[in-house]
């Protein structure tokens, strides 16, 4: 990948590569901060240029945005593209991370902000993942006949295929560094694992409720709990305190009674969110006889919470970054606490890694349990748990427990049935 700081020339000239250029700060700033967040005077002003100049390249944001957005996406499927008809999955999957990592520092536009498209554009971008996990699903389908897995279906594959992108994506979601080469294979190996995975390996808790959640009292609680959907329908920006207020059966004056403002009501829910993934983990892990034990109820529980509450996970995990940052902090440090778990979690299994490569699988994990729900629409059942619970501890390639972990056990199969034949959408539907 070339470094942008050669193709820059000298002071007063034009860089060859100048709407490239724009195109990579506004990918960052898009990532980083939201579409709503970032104006065009913010992208000219990363690139050293004026406005006027950066209108020359695009006729406006959401054309930056559309751009930006297609990216990525385009050049995964320009990847697949040129490799041979008999590329092996594992041949397939490397070539993924290789774009994906050279394209991280955009990638988050994929997972939250591609619902600010407009229909057509977000339908396009759309049909452009799907052919990307229609690709690898089928290197999944021949793999796992290769290898003499389990025989699965059309629709099982692309749930396999969805997670294993999944795996792979992971990477634009945080900022642990590593070499590029290094981090490419860990990627690939995991979506490998989570492709040959057999549903079923270990035994299951059958799904119990959650600890209820806590919300405020009164109509602090009615206000948070109309506005969650709302933020995760339409996203937070979109939100007014009108809307609100109309779902909730208040004036929009009446809401100021009980939040200072709309970023309070996020602040709200993402506290929850924080709040209510804690004390399910506390729950569900309490009691693990061992190591393997604890991961595989630790995946169980992140599961279920995800699969009980995606609308508040969803807005928790897409929105904080619309927080002043003051107070992202304790969020923030919720978010670390967590991954830590999972870090002291894996390597108590995998002593082999190191505490870097660890938390990027643990992030692959995390990725699973995203794309994978979403393959399957967060349907809440018992196989699409188990199934879910088995592809993160794939990705983790840990080993299977060795006995109960907590409560009663079901075994998942891996039926076709269980899965919807629809792959990971870029806008989360």
């Amino acid at each position: 990948m070339t470094d942008t700081a050669t193709t820059r020339t000298t002071r007063g000239s034009r860089p060859r590569n100048r709407r490239e250029l724009i195109a990579a700060a506004a990918g960052r700033a898009f990532s980083e901060r939201g579409y709503h967040a970032v104006g065009m005077d913010d992208i000219a002003a990363a690139e050293g240029i004026s406005a006027a100049a950066l209108y020359r390249h695009f006729p406006n944001k959401y054309a930056l945005f559309v751009h930006c957005a297609t990216a990525l996406a385009d050049g995964l499927l320009a990847t697949l593209d040129e490799l041979p008809p008999d590329a092996s999955l594992e041949e397939t999957l490397r070539a993924v991370a290789r774009t994906t990592i050279a394209g991280r520092a955009s990638g988050g536009i994929y997972r939250w902000e591609a619902r600010y498209l407009e229909p057509d554009d977000r339908a396009a971008l759309r049909a452009t993942f799907e052919r990307i996990t229609d690709r690898v699903a089928t290197a999944v389908s021949s793999a796992r006949q290769d290898a003499g897995a389990p025989d699965v279906g059309p629709a099982h594959a692309r749930v396999l295929a969805a997670a294993a992108l999944g795996a792979v994506g992971s990477v634009t979601t945080h900022r642990t560094s590593m070499a590029a080469r290094r981090t490419e294979g860990l990627l690939a190996d995991a979506a490998v694992r989570v492709a040959l995975a057999t549903p079923g390996h270990a035994d299951h808790p059958t799904p119990v409720p959650a600890p209820p959640r806590a919300p405020a009292p009164g109509r602090r609680g009615q206000i948070l709990d109309a506005a969650v959907p709302l933020f995760h329908r339409d996203g937070y920006p979109e939100v007014s305190m009108g809307d609100i207020a109309a779902a909730v059966g208040l004036t929009p004056s009446g809401l100021y009674r009980h939040y200072r403002g709309k970023a309070d009501i996020l602040l709200a829910a993402c506290l929850e969110a924080a709040d209510l993934l804690e004390r399910t983990v506390a729950e569900r892990t309490a009691g693990a006889r061992s190591p393997s034990v604890a991961l595989s109820a630790l995946a169980d529980a992140y599961v279920g919470y995800s699969f009980e509450h995606t609308a508040l996970t969803s807005v928790a995990t897409a929105e904080s970054g619309g927080l002043p940052a003051a107070v992202q902090r304790p969020l923030r440090a919720a978010q670390r606490e967590h991954v830590a778990r999972w870090e002291a979690a894996v390597r108590a299994v995998r002593p082999d890694l190191d505490p870097t490569e660890a938390r990027v699988l643990v992030h692959a994990g995390l990725g699973v349990v995203t794309e994978a729900g979403r393959a399957v629409h967060w349907a809440d059942t018992a196989e699409h748990r188990a199934l879910v619970a088995d592809l993160v501890l794939a990705a983790l390639g840990a080993p299977p427990a060795d006995g109960p972990t907590v409560g009663g056990r079901t075994k998942s199969g891996p039926t076709d049935s269980g899965a919807t034949d629809s792959g990971a959408s870029p806008d989360g539907s």
